[in-house]
């Protein structure tokens, strides 16, 4: 039994922005230098692995995965650069084992082509691409009943009591669930149900533009060691991130919106991704992420004998999520 808090799902499986992707240049190379080789390496090559197996389970149709290629953007001036390009070839050789060829080229050629503005430098892979969220859990909603799963909406779990026999999942309305084993998989909103946890909640907030006539760009984009991304959407822009303007502030499991966060994603449309037009906002949201006090590497492990738990995904799951979720089942199938 999967137990939502929602009627649907409401969390950030839904809220994300769909990109299917294993991190940009300055991301990866920010990550060697501060975790390591082989931390960084290793969540890098679970990210592309995950995807694989995303895609092989769930059918690329089933997912709405398109091959659209991930790109870095670099503004004129931008500091990340010059490190970027420095290091660029080393990161394509530590990478090359696990994607099996050159993962990275420069395409400063496509600058024009895709319409932007003020971009100096243009990282490309054909690795990366988008999913439709909606589709994505669609079609996981539906392998999961066709394997005999119920999925029980509008239940939301207060508090969970394990003893050395059994669990009891205490809802809000006072029911009370009791099973054998539990997989905790609530992501940013842990620290409701288990504040002891080392898992910190970032909210994520997004914006989608109406569709903008004769759209150029198309693809996945990242700036700023990923802190921003952006890509083609229904014939508009998609565009999420900034919460390194406020990161304080949006260590939060609240939904919402700053206007700090949207004004500066406004700024960002206007000056780089559709410089000289129109456009119109159709949609705003957000999601909530988390993270660890030290890092981003998720935490799957159990709690109890018969308590589990697989989250802090690190602003990864769509990458990741199936590899998680595989290894926290099979740690309850060791209880």
């Amino acid at each position: 039994m999967v137990l939502e808090r929602a009627a649907f799902p409401d969390g950030a499986t839904v809220r994300n922005a769909g990109f299917a992707c294993f991190g940009s240049p300055s991301e990866l190379l920010h990550d060697l230098d501060k975790e390591g080789e082989t931390v960084a390496l290793q969540r890098a090559e679970e990210r592309w692995h995950g995807l694989l197996e995303l895609r092989a389970e769930l059918g690329d149709e089933g997912i709405g995965y398109e091959a659209t290629g991930g790109h870095e953007a670099f503004v004129t001036g931008d500091a990340l650069y010059p490190p970027v390009a420095e290091g660029f070839e080393r990161l394509n050789d530590m990478m090359r084992p696990i994607t099996g060829t050159t993962t990275f080229c420069w395409a400063d050629d496509l600058i024009e082509h895709l319409g932007l503005g003020g971009v100096d430098h243009l990282a490309r892979t054909e690795f990366e691409g988008a999913i439709d969220s909606a589709k994505l859990i669609r079609s996981l909603m539906q392998k999961a009943q066709e394997e005999g799963v119920l999925i029980r909406g509008n239940a939301d779990v207060a508090r969970i009591a394990s003893d050395a026999s059994h669990v009891d999942l205490i809802l809000r309305d006072g029911t009370v669930i009791t099973t054998e084993r539990v997989a905790v998989a609530t992501n940013g909103f842990t620290p409701a149900l288990m504040p002891e946890l080392d898992v910190v909640p970032a909210r994520g907030q997004v914006l989608l533009t109406a569709p903008i006539p004769a759209l150029r760009l198309r693809g996945t984009f990242h700036m700023n060691e990923g802190f921003y991304y952006f890509r083609d959407c229904d014939g508009g822009i998609l565009l999420g991130g900034a919460r390194h303007l406020d990161v304080e502030g949006e260590r939060t499991m609240q939904e919402g919106l700053t206007s700090l966060i949207q004004s500066d994603l406004e700024r960002l449309l206007r000056d780089v991704i559709l410089p000289g037009q129109e456009f119109s906002i159709a949609n705003r949201w957000s999601g909530t992420m988390a993270f660890g006090s030290a890092g981003k590497t998720p935490l799957v492990e159990r709690i109890t004998d018969r308590v589990a738990v697989a989250v802090r995904l690190g602003g990864m799951g769509v990458a990741i999520g199936i590899r998680v979720a595989r290894r926290a089942a099979a740690l309850l199938d060791e209880a």
